[in-house]
């Protein structure tokens, strides 16, 4: 068992350009001290500069990471395109081992919009149409119905509100640490 019936653990799935770094942004922004954010990019390309395969080594290391901040008392957003065949597993011993509350949401955005918020991007020059295509996954959900899906119409300030809400996040005091 990981964290306490307190913590608060929050997945945001979605595909590239869907809004998922912003919004965990914004949670932290709202939240303040307390809440870590778990971020896929970060700990697969800027920590152990790999490639997203199969058992790849972050699918451990984000694990490990949220399981050592809800141990340590922190809320945790865990947030990433994370697919579900290569992190679902992951995910859901994870969703399963948690003694707090879980909420899973999963950004879906249409592929003609990917592009256009990709575009807006520091990678945007590194990383073609062609590259985003092969990445994206439509409705690329968890199996058990364990996610709330945000459509693209709902903008960043709504879905931050809404998750702040729904989690309970919003009604719980930052921690001075």
């Amino acid at each position: 068992m990981v964290g306490t019936e307190e913590t608060r653990l929050v997945v945001l799935r979605g595909n590239s350009a869907s809004g998922k770094s912003s919004v965990a942004a914004g949670l932290r922004e709202r939240f303040g001290r307390g809440l870590a954010l778990v971020g896929q990019d970060n700990l697969r390309r800027v920590v152990l500069r790999e490639r997203d395969r199969p058992g790849a080594a972050n699918i451990g290391l984000i694990d490990l990471t949220a399981r050592y901040a809800l141990d340590a008392g922190f809320h945790v957003v865990v947030e990433g395109i994370l697919h579900a065949d290569r992190y679902g597993e992951m995910l859901a011993g994870l969703r399963a081992d948690h003694r707090g509350p879980t909420h899973g949401y999963y950004l879906d955005v249409p592929f003609a919009q990917t592009l256009v918020r990709h575009a807006t991007k520091p990678i945007a020059d590194d990383v073609h149409e062609g590259q985003l295509r092969d990445w994206y996954r439509p409705h690329d959900l968890l199996p058990g119905g364990v996610e709330t899906v945000v459509g693209a119409d709902s903008g960043l300030h709504e879905t931050v509100d809404r998750i702040m809400r729904e989690t309970g996040l919003g009604s719980l005091p930052a921690t001075d640490r």
